[in-house]
């Protein structure tokens, strides 16, 4: 130290000033990286995938004031063209389903029905695309997959007339029916009100899922929490249907029609010996049984119900009886009017005349009865 003292005495002024700087702005440098090496890094936030939450439930004041022309804007270029995961079945054909106040229609029996005839355009954990928005009148109109019709282009609606004036279309006649669309209606009471996006996503998670970020999560929120459970574990519960067994496992490798008696039935197989072996039993879109055989020769055999689903036709009977009940007598009393209250003769009795028996209808002199012309035939 002392002779680096020295030999900065010997230098010039500038020259001394510029070798101090060279080697005292290094142990600055460290110095001041110091403190900073020595801080903790924050770590990376892990990224989270939590399951699709349930929108809170809009409720719509009595007095609301009608949808404005900006809201409008706003809604049709928020929704259209914008994907989202389906949450119910929509019917194939011109028949969509219709929302209001929460409850979807067609359903229960009707819908299935619908779906027996036509066949299902887009089932639950469905991806689709929101196509086209029309809000008119107390309705908000929602055409997915590009609606059950095809639009037609511009140019289909022109027609150049020919000779004799004959209109003669510039496009060819082609089929307008979409089979991989369908359509979605929301209902108010009597005017679309002022809604948010927000609040109208709200208002159409029974069906239309906004949150999910795949088709398995959106189909997992539309099951009870036990074959939600199952369908993670991937394990068949009895009871299931036949789209749970799909998102539980998968297709299967293998599929047998048998006939037990007057019963029919499918025996879906999934794995291979020498590994293990299922045999999942399906009868009218339900699992019944389920027979695993292990490696070592072990055989495994469910039976009991584990699961029980809601049946679309489970108030069929009650219906039918409301229905086969017989109607009641006709009468002239006002709806809600009590019998006591109807008018009577003047001695107080409402009674009905006899009847009188065909042997003594009146009739001409000599004429005789019915029973005489039977007795004489």
């Amino acid at each position: 130290m002392i002779a680096i003292a020295g030999w900065f005495m010997e230098r010039p002024r500038g020259l001394t000033l510029l070798a101090a700087a060279y080697l005292l702005i290094p142990g600055a440098f460290v110095c001041a990286q110091t403190p900073q090496s020595q801080a903790p890094q924050p770590q990376a936030a892990t990224p989270t995938t939590p399951d699709s939450q349930v929108p809170a439930s809009v409720s719509i004041p009595a007095g609301a004031l009608h949808m404005s022309n900006q809201t409008r804007y706003q809604i049709i270029r928020d929704f259209e063209m914008q994907l989202v995961y389906s949450r119910a079945t929509f019917p194939m054909g011109s028949k969509g389903l219709k929302l209001q106040n929460g409850v979807t229609t067609p359903s229960g029996q009707s819908l299935q029905q619908l779906i027996a005839l036509w066949g299902p355009s887009i089932r639950p954990g469905d991806p689709a695309h929101i196509s086209y928005v029309r809000i008119k009148g107390n309705v908000i109109h929602f055409d997915l997959n590009g609606g059950p019709i095809k639009r037609k282009k511009w140019y289909q609606h022109i027609e150049i007339s020919g000779t004799g004036g004959t209109p003669v279309p510039l496009s060819r006649d082609e089929s307008t029916d979409n089979p991989h669309g369908s359509y979605l209606e929301l209902y108010f009471d009597k005017y679309v009100p002022e809604l948010s996006p927000a609040q109208l996503r709200a208002i159409l998670f029974p069906v239309l899922d906004f949150n999910a970020r795949s088709k398995e999560e959106a189909y997992l929120d539309t099951v009870p929490p036990k074959v939600k459970e199952a369908i993670k574990a991937h394990h068949v519960l009895i009871g299931m249907n036949t789209e749970m067994v799909l998102h539980a496992v998968g297709k299967p490798p293998k599929k047998v029609r048998e006939k037990d008696g007057d019963i029919e039935y499918e025996e879906w197989i999934y794995g291979t010996a020498p590994q293990d072996v299922d045999f999942v039993r399906i009868i009218a879109d339900e699992v019944v049984r389920v027979e695993t055989m292990k490696v070592g020769g072990e055989k495994i055999v469910r039976t009991e119900k584990e699961v029980i689903l809601p049946k679309p036709d489970q108030d069929i009977e009650a219906k039918k009886e409301e229905q086969d009940r017989p109607s009641n007598a006709p009468s002239l009393r006002r709806p809600g009017e009590d019998s006591k209250d109807a008018p009577k003769p003047s001695d107080g009795i409402n009674g009905t005349p006899p009847a009188v028996p065909p042997s003594s209808m009146p009739g001409p002199p000599g004429d005789p009865g019915p029973g005489d012309m039977v007795g004489q035939r």
